[in-house]
């Protein structure tokens, strides 16, 4: 079966990171062929590339931009791919929707939505995944494709090997001090402005490592100058190598406001460190309170330093989040898992157009 794989994404993110990850993992069936579209990119295409795929570049420009759609349409001409699959809501704007007349065979668009996005960016899409319950619901509500052309797939963590190490007396880590992650765009969403102002009400032996790039880095860094955090709060910067920044960590911290997934809490459970997490859209409908994982209210510091502490200071509720987590994880989001469920919904939905 021939995918390509389309998205416009930023410099870096989440999404983008899933992007990679998944068309690495459907390139790796031998069943499947992958090609990519994407935004150049001096990270993800040379990942990609790496990874034996073709990829091609387009810059996704406004609704002025002729030259992405007219490429995109030249690449399925010459690829002529079974299923297109669209990331974000830019890139399922530029592609069309196939008809008898391109004379090429029948491909399905499908959208894959990690936020409520408005649908009139997805009008070529013949189907959709959606990568939580209620996306799938909203998807559902609005009854623009049949509702068993609507699909919950999870995202994976993908568990890298360690390629390069890092220690903490690098950073000025004490190894006997409690080392908390947070991992995500330095944007206002990812809220770590309320981690960063949650460390000035924790005790010193607790530091914080944040691994990330983004606009907020300047308001990030002037808070920590402000509070006096300069020892113990780091700021990493975008890091590709999550395995070792995991080996190092103690408790990872995902209180992000707004997130419509957020694989870093797979990540946490996959590499076998307890998480705690905001009760923010994707989160919540997967961390269990108390079960495998702590779940803090948005924006609420006293609520996030109590959790912090708390879960530093219980090493046995600590290893019962490790284990619930482990068991969680592969039982549902292993790469092996997300990559059949795609597969398999690939495979209905051609059977569906054919009929």
């Amino acid at each position: 079966m021939k995918i390509l794989q389309v998205m416009a994404g930023g410099r870096h993110g989440g999404a983008e990171t899933a992007f990679v990850d998944m068309c690495r993992a459907q390139n790796e069936r031998p069943d499947l062929e992958v090609q990519v579209i994407t935004r150049p990119n001096d990270v993800r295409v040379p990942k990609l590339r790496n990874a034996g795929m073709t990829v091609h570049t387009a810059p996704f420009g406004g609704c002025i931009d002729v030259y992405t759609p007219y490429k995109i349409n030249k690449i399925i001409q010459d690829f002529q791919p079974d299923i297109v699959q669209s990331w974000m809501s830019r890139a399922p704007s530029k592609i069309k929707q196939w008809h008898a007349g391109m004379g090429i065979q029948r491909y399905v668009h499908v959208g894959r939505l990690g936020s409520p996005y408005k649908l009139k960016y997805f009008k070529s899409c013949d189907a959709f995944t959606a990568i939580t319950p209620e996306l799938k619901n909203y998807i559902q509500d609005q009854n623009v494709v049949p509702h068993d052309h609507v699909r919950h797939i999870n995202n994976f963590a993908d568990v890298d090997v360690i390629h390069a190490p890092i220690n903490r007396s690098d950073y000025g880590v004490p190894e006997d001090a409690v080392l908390l992650l947070g991992l995500g765009r330095l944007h206002r969403d990812k809220a770590f402005d309320v981690l960063i102002k949650a460390m000035a009400d924790l005790p010193d032996n607790i530091y914080l490592w944040i691994a990330g790039e983004g606009p907020a880095r300047a308001k990030f860094e002037a808070l920590i100058k402000d509070l006096g955090l300069e020892k113990r709060v780091t700021l990493l910067g975008w890091q590709c190598d999550r395995a070792a920044l995991f080996a190092q960590a103690d408790i990872c911290t995902f209180i992000s406001r707004d997130e419509g997934f957020g694989t870093v809490f797979v990540q946490s459970w996959a590499l076998e460190t307890p998480v705690i997490v905001s009760d923010a859209d994707g989160p919540r409908q997967f961390v269990r309170d108390g079960e495998d994982g702590l779940v803090v209210p948005r924006d609420d510091i006293p609520a996030t330093v109590q959790a912090i502490k708390t879960l530093a200071a219980d090493q046995a509720l600590q290893k019962t989040f490790i284990q619930n987590g482990k068991a969680r994880y592969q039982g549902e989001f292993t790469k092996e898992a997300s990559v059949n469920a795609y597969v398999d919904f690939y495979r209905f939905l051609r059977k569906e157009k054919a009929d």
